[in-house]
Parts: structure tokens; sequence; C-alpha cells
């Protein structure tokens, strides 16, 4: 019954990744787009800490825990976002649904093998603006698009404590970006010009991780995580139109003429990651901990020479978080079953627009639901943060987002003694 679930979930994901629009953020105009992929549901909701192998649940951000899982696991995960973003004089709201992360992870003895995929970053921002003179300027800036991974990794237990692991990530993806101006308030029919960049993205990386877990004594135990992803290369395969159009009373837009204007291929550099992180915590009871991402976000770039008035910087993640299992054992009373989680995460964003920093800052809070009979369980999490500032001419967006996870666990591979 569950491998039916599966290939019907997978089924439906695979129809709609392409078409989503999963961020609205105007930020989502620099670099690669709007980062979305920040770990599972039940990660996420522990304000992105990772450090804790588990033997249901799969972790896609560290290739090393799939050696602790004993079950085969299912996970799929998605977000509905509401943001509302502001200047000093504007404000705007907007609302997204998006599917996150569809993976598995298979135990075989001491390896574990996870693949998948992951919607990684994201391009969806719809920008106008006025500018008043004799006559108006109306400048309207739209962006749909964004970067997919598919992946495959090995986690390897080395012993009963240590585990290695690698995966690697193909890149894929589109960007389509529009820009169009026109003046109002002519006595003639309005025209104006519009310039269309599409950007085909193409890239390969790798992801490295070890993970160490001990028992301190009979109660308590420590966990460590470790993860680095070397720098790498994405190809943007690069064209440009350039069309005189005239804009209708109906508001359609009409093409007089169309121009291919010829622009280089670029390559943008995908920074390196070093993540390091502890945790301490009573197994199937309660755990605490914290991680520090590092992000060398300074080799990152625009698609194009001609962007203005961003650069980027260093980037530095604080994530802190746990959880807490009242009685995972007990027979009488559910709730007393569900897996608590919350945390925080701070960081700069590693973009810089007009010399500020874009820092973003979130507090989360998640439950797992187990489902009775099963080592299965719907893990919800919520999260509400603030990114950007309103003033000096930039944008703040406040956020409040609902992620819901399926993860489904079972034992596949098994030779049955009777029929």
């Amino acid at each position: 019954m569950i491998k039916k679930i599966i290939v019907s979930i997978s089924l439906l994901f695979s129809l709609t990744l392409f078409a989503q629009e999963s961020t609205s953020s105007p930020y989502s105009f620099y670099g690669i787009g709007d980062v979305k992929f920040k770990g599972t549901v039940e990660n996420r909701s522990m304000g992105g800490l990772s450090v804790l192998p588990d033997s249901i649940h799969m972790n896609i951000q560290n290739p090393a825990h799939y050696a602790s899982l004993k079950l085969t696991n299912f996970a799929i995960g998605g977000t509905y976002a509401n943001s509302k973003s502001k200047t000093e004089v504007q404000e705007g709201k907007a609302r997204r649904t998006s599917l996150d992360y569809l993976a598995i992870a298979v135990p075989v003895g001491k390896l574990g093998i996870g693949f998948g995929l992951i919607p990684y970053s994201s391009v969806g921002y719809k920008i106008e603006k006025r500018t008043s003179a004799t006559n108006t300027t109306y400048s309207n800036y739209t962006g749909t698009g964004g970067i997919n991974k598919v992946f495959a990794g090995l986690g390897y237990k080395i012993t009963k404590d240590l585990n290695i692991g690698a995966d690697i990530q193909y890149n894929f993806g589109k960007i389509e970006t529009t820009n169009a101006r026109y003046l109002s308030g002519l006595d003639f029919i309005e025209y104006g010009t519009r310039e269309n960049n599409i950007s085909d993205v193409r890239g390969v990386n790798f992801d490295l991780g070890l993970s160490y877990q001990t028992k301190l004594n009979s109660k308590y135990s420590f966990y460590s995580s470790l993860i680095y992803s070397p720098e790498a290369t994405l190809t943007f395969q690069n064209s440009r139109t350039i069309e005189l159009v005239q804009f209708l009373a109906s508001g359609a837009v009409s093409v007089v003429e169309t121009n291919d204007i010829p622009i280089s291929d670029t390559k943008i550099k995908l920074p390196s990651k070093l993540a390091f992180g502890s945790g301490f915590g009573e197994v199937k009871k309660w755990l605490v901990g914290g991680e520090i991402t590092l992000l060398q976000n300074s080799v990152l770039s625009n698609r194009f020479t001609d962007i203005q008035g961003a650069t980027f910087e260093n980037t530095v993640r604080y994530s802190i978080g746990g959880f807490f299992i009242p009685n995972y054992n007990s027979y009488s009373n559910y709730f007393k079953r569900i897996v608590y989680r919350g945390g925080l995460r701070y960081e700069n964003t590693g973009l810089v627009i007009q010399n500020k920093s874009i820092n973003d800052i979130a507090g989360t809070f998640g439950m797992g639901l187990p489902l009775s009979g099963t080592f299965s369980n719907i893990n919800i999490g919520l999260e509400i943060g603030k990114r950007g500032t309103k003033y000096y001419n930039l944008v703040q967006e406040n956020y409040f987002n609902i992620s819901v996870g399926l993860s489904l666990s079972d034992r596949w591979f098994v030779k049955r003694k009777y029929d």
C-alpha cells in the first residue's frame, strides 16, 4: 500500500514541479534567485538543525545520516508561504504554495542509499516603478523560474559511532525575466520597449558529510555533524530579445517588432559551504543542539553584468533547536507520542544592496504526528520571520510559512517465508 502511495505522489510531484512559482520576493531578482531548500520539515522546525541521525527519518542535508536508517524512508514536503512586503511608502501581500522535496532512502547493511529531487532556488517577482514628470514613466519588472536539483548519495557506517557520506547533485532549470517601459499620458497610442531574458541553467556539485554519535552514559548521548560542499560552477546559456510593443486599452500587449540581441553565456559560482554542529540529549526523549553554516557567497555574481547596485558577501547562519517527546511508547495517550520541535535561525543572506546587508531571522515550531500502527508520521512546521529592512529604499519581508511533510517508513526487500 505504501509503495502505491509513493508512486502516486511522485507522479503528482513531477507534474507540478516545473509549473510552480514558489517565491514572491523582489530579492529573487539577484544571483540565482531565492534559495528555498532549508531541509526537510523536521529539520526546518528545529531552526534548520541537521545534527541528529535518525533510524526512520531521512536527513537530506547530510548524506552521512543515510547510514543510520533502519527502514526504507520516503519523504515529501511542501510549504504554504504568506508574506507581507513593505517599504517606507508602500506595502503588498503575496501567497505561494510550493513542493519542497521528494526523496527516498534505503538501508543496505552498513550502507544507506538516498536519491531524490529538490526545487533548490526560485525566481518570482512582479515590480512596478513609476517616475512622475510631465508624463509618467512606467517600468515593470517580472521574473519566473528557478533551479532544481536531482541528487543521489551514499552513507557508510565506519564504526558503531561514526558515519561518512557523499552525494552528487545535478542542477538544471530555466530563469525568465522581462523588463518593460512606456510613457503614459500622451495623446497618441502608447508604445514602449520590452526586454526579455532567458537563461538555461546546468551544473554539477557535491556534498561530503560526517556524523558522530556516542553515549555519554546509560541515559544521555552526544551528537555531532560536519558537512562540506566544494565550490562548483553553474553555466547559464543566455538569450535576449528587445521588442517594440503597443499597450492596448484592454490591458493586452501587442508586439510590433522584435530584435534578437547577442549576449554572452555566463558562469556563476555556487559557493563552498561548511556546516558543523553538535547536540546533546536523551534517545527518543529530547535533544537540544546548535549549528553554524559558513557560505562563501562572495564568489556569487548576477546573471548579467548590466545589473547594478547589488553585490554579495560571505554568509554566516546560526541555528539552534531541538525536540521533545513526552512518551514515545505510550499506548493510552496519543499526544504523548507526538514529537514537539522548536528552534531559531539567523543569517545574513549574502546579498548586499546599496551597501546594506540583507539579513533573515526566524522562529520555528513543529510537530511530528505518528500514524498509528506504523513508523510513519505527518510533520507540520511553522516559521515566522523577517528579511531585509524597509529603510534605505529597500524592502522588508515579514513572512509566515506553514510546511507539511509526509515521512513513510517501511521494511522493503524482505524475502517472505510464506506466501
